[in-house]
Formats: C-alpha cells, sequence, structure tokens
C-alpha cells in the first residue's frame, strides 16, 4: 500500500490535502489531522515469516526505512482479582514503552519525506521512543521534556544522541516551549501526528492475530493523549470493514484522579484542578484529541474511570508480587481494570485484555516513592 492511496483530512472541516510534505495540524483551523480510512487486512495479507508489527506491511501506508523488532509483544494469560485476563507486554517494546509502535512509523514516514530534523515534547516515554527512532535511522532528535519527568527517561533520550531540553513547570509548560521552538523545527509531536496512530493501529492487529483471529469483550489502559486507544478504534474499525471481526471490543480508558481531563469530557462536567500524579505518562491536561477520544469510547460502550493515587501504588505492588515490574502509568490501567470488575463494568465469563504500557526501569524513583524505599 502506498501514501497516494491516502489523503491528510480534517474531520471537524471535512476539508483534505494530498499526502507530501507531512502535517502536524490542518491548514484550516489549525485543529489536528487524520488520515483517511485504511482497508486493512486478512490473515492471508500477514506476513508471517517478519517478527515485527511489519508483518502487517500491507495495512502500514509508509515505506520502511528501518526497525528495531517493535511489536509482536507477548499475550500472556494472568489472573487479576481471582479472573482470568491477559496481559499485553507493550513494556518490553525497544525503547520499554507502547510508544515504539507509532514513532516507529511516525520516523519512517519522516524518513520516506526528507525530514532531516524533528522535534518533540514528551513526559518522558514518546521522547526516549523519538529519540531512539531517530538515532536508528539518522535523523537529528530535540526534545523537550518536563523537568520533573523521571531521570531514568531522561537520560535514556540523552544516551539516544537527543539534544534534551528541561522545562519546569507542567506538562503543558513543555508543550508550549516545544511549539515555540516549532517556528524553527519540524514538529513531530506523537500528540499531533497522524502517522503515530498509523503506528498504533497494529496493536488491534497483533490482539486479533493472536486470539486466533478473534477479538475480547474488553480492552483496558491507561490514557494521557489517547494514542492508544486511538489507534485500537482505528485498527479494529478496518478488520470490522473488512468483514475480519463482527464487532469492536469494548474499549475502557483509565486516568489519574488528579489530572483526568478526558474523563470530565466522558461525563460532561467541566475540567477538575491538575494536580501531580505518580502516573506521570498520563498527565496530560490538554489532550489533543480530546473530543474523537471521548467518541471513540462511547462508539463502542466503553466507558472511562479515575483511580487514585492510592488505588495506583496499591495495583503496582500487586503487579510486583505476580512478577511484572512495571511503571507507575501502567499500574493505573492495573487500578482501573479492579475498579470495572468490581462495578460489574466486566463480567466475570468475558474475555479481558490488560494493556501493559511502560516498563518500570524507565521510573525507579517513582516507583521507589509509592514503596517507601
Amino acid at each position: 500500500m502506498t501514501n497516494t492511496e491516502i489523503r491528510y483530512e480534517n474531520r471537524r472541516t471535512g476539508r483534505s490535502w494530498p499526502i507530501g510534505p507531512p502535517l502536524w495540524r490542518a491548514p484550516d483551523d489549525h485543529g489536528p489531522v487524520e488520515l483517511t480510512a485504511g482497508s486493512g487486512l486478512s490473515p492471508s495479507d500477514i506476513e508471517a515469516s517478519e517478527g515485527s508489527l511489519w508483518r502487517y506491511a500491507k495495512a502500514i501506508r509508509t515505506k520502511r526505512h528501518v526497525t528495531l523488532g517493535e511489536g509482536l509483544t507477548p499475550l500472556v494469560p494472568a489472573e487479576w482479582q481471582n479472573r482470568p485476563v491477559r496481559f499485553k507486554c507493550e513494556h518490553i517494546q525497544p525503547s520499554g514503552s507502547y510508544k515504539d509502535r507509532g514513532i516507529s512509523i511516525l520516523i519512517n514516514e519522516m524518513a520516506e519525506r526528507g525530514i532531516s530534523e524533528v522535534l518533540e515534547d514528551s513526559s518522558g516515554n514518546a521522547g526516549a521512543a523519538m529519540a531512539t527512532y531517530a538515532a536508528a535511522v539518522g535523523i537529528g532528535c530535540a526534545i523537550y521534556a518536563p523537568a520533573s519527568a523521571p531521570e531514568g527517561k531522561l537520560l535514556q533520550i540523552m544516551a539516544m544522541g537527543a539534544e534534551l531540553h528541561r522545562v519546569p513547570g507542567t506538562r503543558q509548560d513543555t508543550t508550549d516551549a516545544a511549539m515555540a521552538a516549532a517556528e524553527t523545527r519540524f514538529y513531530a509531536s506523537h500528540c499531533w501526528q497522524p502517522f503515530f496512530l498509523e503506528g498504533t493501529k497494529t496493536l488491534a492487529f497483533e490482539l486479533w492475530e493472536q486470539m486466533g483471529f478473534a477479538v475480547p469483550d474488553h480492552v483496558i489502559m491507561p490514557a494521557g493523549q489517547g494514542g492508544n486507544i486511538l489507534g485500537l478504534a482505528i485498527g479494529f474499525a478496518e478488520l470490522l470493514a473488512g468483514s475480519q471481526i463482527e464487532r469492536i471490543p469494548r474499549l475502557h480508558l483509565v486516568q489519574a484522579a488528579n489530572c483526568s481531563p478526558l474523563v470530565d469530557m466522558f461525563e460532561g462536567r467541566e475540567p477538575r484542578p491538575v494536580s501531580p500524579t505518580v502516573a506521570d505518562g498520563i498527565a496530560s491536561a490538554r489532550p489533543v484529541r480530546g473530543a474523537e477520544i471521548v467518541q471513540a469510547v462511547i462508539a463502542c460502550d466503553g466507558t472511562m474511570v479515575r483511580v487514585s493515587e492510592e488505588a495506583i501504588g496499591t495495583a503496582l505492588r500487586q503487579l510486583a508480587a505476580m512478577g511484572w515490574y512495571v511503571e507507575p502509568t501502567t499500574a493505573a490501567g492495573a487500578a482501573g481494570l479492579t475498579t470495572l470488575m468490581q462495578n460489574g463494568t466486566i463480567q466475570q465469563d468475558e474475555s479481558t485484555v490488560l494493556i501493559l504500557t511502560g516498563h518500570g526501569l524507565k521510573a525507579g524513583q517513582s516507583i521507589a516513592r509509592i514503596l517507601g524505599a
């Protein structure tokens, strides 16, 4: 599949533009741009000998310049609250988080378009992924990150040779600083770039394949900017349109109570005040595609829940006791799974997948605070 078969589109205004020089926002209203719908794939389209997300190359609408083996993560049977679940191990991606799916495709598209230097803002994981893949393909990279971000993530960014800018203040302050710098450098933000979602949609394909070309009843994940949930919605929609599945799973989103703007939107309430959370990876006060995320969750009869700092800490300890070393942001998803089981959203006999989004080795200081170490 080639880029000539797709276009950028602004679904809020109905305008579209040809694929060519990369866009990070719509020329008409400066809102986010999307890619027109893809045609998905069938089991016979999968390149079974390929050990990365490029096994779905027929449905990925850019050319491959580099891969580090991203994707094809294990789907492990486990137990949570005395019920069977499956853990999708996105935390063991090359840079240690699910962001590698989206960033790898985004960087391949940047390379295809001749972009020589990119700029990104991130709370840590996306910046680490961007630095990793930019290094692999030989593109210059500048990352703006909160000065308060976990030191392990910042060190990872620097180790990959990226130019790191530590920004004092909130996550939004970091975004504002990066957008100001984007006047002179190409802004490849995962929050805005539609090719990031072209990568995260492969998670839907992978779950479908690993479950015997079927889908679970529920998929649960933590979310800040919502790249995972939007990618899943896109990927499952492509499979549904191609008659490969009969329904889209119920997608459930979890946020920290200290920073839960998406849950506020879902509930139709005014935004609550934002305060720091140990789940730093989802501490996004102004999600770029908030309306689209809410629509995606409603469309599949999903829901959104907020979890307390205490619940995140409890879930982190429970996961560690089972042998899972993940970052607090991932534990927020597990805490949300507990809530969804307890409130009856997930029934005893329904199949459930929890996305493990980031590795604990990236967040040692935050984990130490939770453990009191």
